[in-house]
C-alpha cells in the first residue's frame, strides 16, 4: 500500500531515488505511463498488468477508448531500480509530465503519481481553494 507524499530531487540525467520505505515493494520491475490529468503513474509491474489487460480489450475503433489505450499503454515503460533504488525516467515521460528537479511522490494505494512541482500545487490548490471536491455519487454519505 503505498501512502503520502515526499518531494523528490531528479538529477540531470532524469533519476530519482525512490524512498527506502518503499523500495522492496518496487524492486521487480515497475511500470512509469503518463496519465490525462499531465501526471506519471508508477505501478509495480503485478499492478499494472490487469489494467493494461482491461485498457487493450476496449474497442480501438472507439475514440475515446483508443485515445486511452494511446496514453496510458502507448507511453507505458518498464523500469527497474538500479542498484541505489533510483529509477530513470525517461525524457519522452518528463517532457510529458513537465518533470523537472524537484518532483511529488504521491502515493495513491495500489500505484504512486508523479507531479511537476508546479502542477501538483495547482492541483492542491484547485481541490482546496475552489470550494472543495464535489462528491461522486457512489461517495454519498461517505464521512471521515
Amino acid at each position: 500500500m503505498f501512502r503520502g507524499t515526499t518531494n523528490l530531487s531528479m538529477d540531470v540525467k532524469g533519476r530519482l531515488a525512490v524512498p527506502a520505505k518503499h523500495r522492496e515493494a518496487l524492486l521487480a520491475k515497475v511500470v512509469l505511463t503518463a496519465h490525462p490529468h499531465g501526471c506519471l503513474l508508477l505501478y509495480p509491474q503485478p499492478a499494472w498488468e490487469p489494467i493494461e489487460a482491461k485498457m487493450m480489450a476496449l474497442s480501438s475503433f472507439d475514440k475515446q477508448s483508443s485515445g486511452l489505450q494511446r496514453l496510458l499503454v502507448g507511453y507505458a515503460e518498464d523500469i527497474e531500480l538500479d542498484s541505489a533504488g533510483r529509477l530513470l525516467v525517461s525524457p519522452t515521460l518528463r517532457e510529458f509530465a513537465k518533470l523537472e528537479k524537484e518532483v511529488m511522490l504521491v502515493g495513491q494505494g495500489s500505484h504512486f503519481e508523479m507531479w511537476n512541482m508546479e502542477a501538483w500545487r495547482k492541483q492542491l490548490d484547485s481541490v482546496m481553494g475552489g470550494g472543495g471536491i464535489e462528491m461522486p455519487a457512489e461517495l454519498e454519505g461517505f464521512s471521515l
